[in-house]
């Protein structure tokens, strides 16, 4: 009989359809709630997608999960409320609550991990959410990158690894295929808490430099090096591969599924797919004139506030001198997305989820931009300043100077116009802050950088004095007095303050918007007496004025 390995995972949830992912430990029928999928195969693993659609809106379904019609979810014997699907009122709901962070670590058993990486922010969300009352429940969480670690894998994944393969033999004790990747997933998903979370909330995800390698794409120098190893080719391809499986296609509405090419070839394919998703992996990863021949960014709309997810990562365009966070083809589909008019609807509130952040502490975003006009040298200098941007990790949308500039120009064009917020929701950078930014003119929607990080892992204390002269002020005008002497960096469009933070250690963020008002809110996780719990910071009001 075929068993459930991970999931459900609830993923992409409107007024009248919803989508929920499963993996399984063999091919079977998948039911749920009365609509049945095939499994799909991919390297002797077994996933479905199950397609649910002509739901009543503002509904609330329990659901249970068949495979071969024996019911396999929920858990025997479990405390949890039951796992359902809560579809979005007929022209959105005016209290909307979205939950959002980024990079999170697995639960660990070894002593060491357990007390480096802390308590599991999510997992501490669930234990409170399962005693709340339904209506208190946030209608969206959204994962922006690092929710598996390929290059800093745990002690437990370290040991499966030498079971398998000599970790003595590059690449070490980072994953090396598909398969690898499957095993973290399973160890970061397969949690009783985290599992019924995704159960219940609708999820949404996108990935970061650690879901493949750690400076993922930060140049075309670190891809020619990198592109040189013997392993690296197959450790790309599985992570795309594993990413459009566990990730990717929950992010899409039934109406984009049925229209994906690649999807239909692999839930029609007769047998495994895995050549099918290989050569689309591969396609994914090369350059066309400017372009990718792959976009992961996608949008989600919730009644008056849209969300607009961008791939900072794969779409970067490298070659031939290009330099820029998605190719010109992604923006413009960014920038027609974004669009509040009859064409594209209208919204109150657009947040843009980037794994990266847009506006960063001013030193380290005045350093960012002008390491990026040191590595254009062709001498000794441009050499050093790539090591020191790789070194440094200065690869966030300020060392894409040209790509930030237009973000921050289709930002200001939006909050000209009849939002109420515009907000950039980002992570990676293990602290959490909040920033207002202010333009050359003036504007009608408050626009902000809320940045989340981590939900599970760890800062090294030395950065946490660095993190905070990041937005010493006296500093930022000496830097940006010194990158303004040069010709080739633009005077920045934006300048932002500091509104909350910086906040070190695990945490979650919840934006809830009630009509046109919204207001952020911080809670950071340690280990009560009873379990994993959550500490709320000072909320951040998104829509009245802050005091100087």
């Amino acid at each position: 009989m075929p068993e459930l390995l991970l999931g459900p995972i609830l993923r992409h949830v409107d007024s009248t359809s919803a989508t929920i992912w499963v993996e399984t430990d063999a091919a079977c029928e998948v039911t749920i709630a009365g609509r049945t999928a095939h499994t799909f195969e991919v390297t002797g693993h077994h996933y479905a997608l199950v397609v649910l659609t002509g739901l009543a809106p503002a509904s609330v379904t329990e659901y249970d999960v068949r495979l071969d019609g024996k019911t396999h979810w929920p858990q025997p014997g479990s405390d949890f409320p039951p796992s359902r699907i809560r579809t979005l009122p007929d022209g959105g709901d005016d209290d909307f609550l979205l939950l959002f962070g980024s990079c999170r670590k697995p639960e660990s058993d070894d002593p060491t991990e357990h007390r480096l990486w802390g308590t599991d922010a999510l997992a501490a969300y669930a234990v409170r959410m399962a005693s709340e009352e339904e209506v208190d429940w946030p209608d969206s969480l959204v994962l922006l990158g690092d929710q598996v670690y390929a290059d800093e894998t745990s002690k437990a994944t370290q040991a499966w690894i030498a079971d398998r393969r000599d970790p003595d033999k590059p690449p070490g004790t980072e994953v090396a295929d598909f398969t690898e990747y499957v095993r973290l997933y399973h160890e970061a998903w397969s949690t009783d808490l985290v599992r019924w979370l995704f159960a219940t909330v609708p999820v949404s995800m996108v990935f970061d430099d650690h879901d493949v390698r750690d400076d993922w794409n930060t140049s075309q120098t670190w891809r020619d090096t990198i592109e040189q190893t013997s392993w690296w080719a197959a450790r790309e391809r599985g992570a795309l591969v594993s990413y459009w499986i566990y990730q990717h296609i929950g992010n899409l509405s039934p109406d984009e599924l049925a229209e994906d090419e690649t999807y239909r070839k692999v839930t029609s394919a007769d047998g495994d797919a895995a050549d099918v998703l290989g050569a689309f992996a591969d396609v994914a990863t090369r350059e066309y004139n400017g372009r990718k021949g792959v976009r992961w960014s996608y949008r989600r709309d919730f009644g008056n506030v849209r969300l607009l997810v961008i791939d900072t990562r794969s779409g970067r365009i490298l070659k031939d001198g290009q330099r820029s966070m998605v190719g010109d083809g992604e923006f413009e589909w960014i920038e027609a997305n974004a669009a509040n008019d009859e064409v594209a609807g209208h919204y109150d509130h657009l947040l843009i989820g980037s794994s990266l952040p847009w506006l960063m502490p001013h030193v380290i975003s005045h350093v960012q931009s002008m390491n990026e006009v040191a590595c254009r040298r062709t001498d000794w200098r441009g050499r050093l300043a790539e090591k020191l941007r790789q070194a440094a990790d200065l690869e966030h949308w300020p060392s894409f100077r040209q790509s930030s500039d237009r973000l921050t120009r289709l930002v200001r064009r939006i909050a000209e116009g009849s939002a109420a917020t515009v907000c950039v929701l980002s992570g990676d950078v293990h602290h959490v802050y909040a920033a207002e930014a202010t333009f050359d003119r003036p504007v009608n929607a408050r626009v902000y950088q809320l940045t989340c990080s981590p939900v599970h892992n760890a800062v090294e204390r030395y950065m946490r004095p660095l993190f905070r002269l990041g937005w010493w002020q006296p500093l930022a005008r000496v830097l940006r007095w010194w990158m303004y002497r040069s010709p080739e960096i633009e005077p920045l469009p934006v300048d932002w303050r500091k509104v909350s933070g910086p906040f070190f250690g695990n945490a979650v963020a919840t934006l809830r918007v009630r009509g046109r008002a919204s207001d952020l809110v911080i809670e950071c996780a340690d280990a009560g007496p009873d379990g994993p719990r959550l500490r709320p910071l000072p909320t951040v009001p998104l829509t009245a004025a802050h005091p100087r």
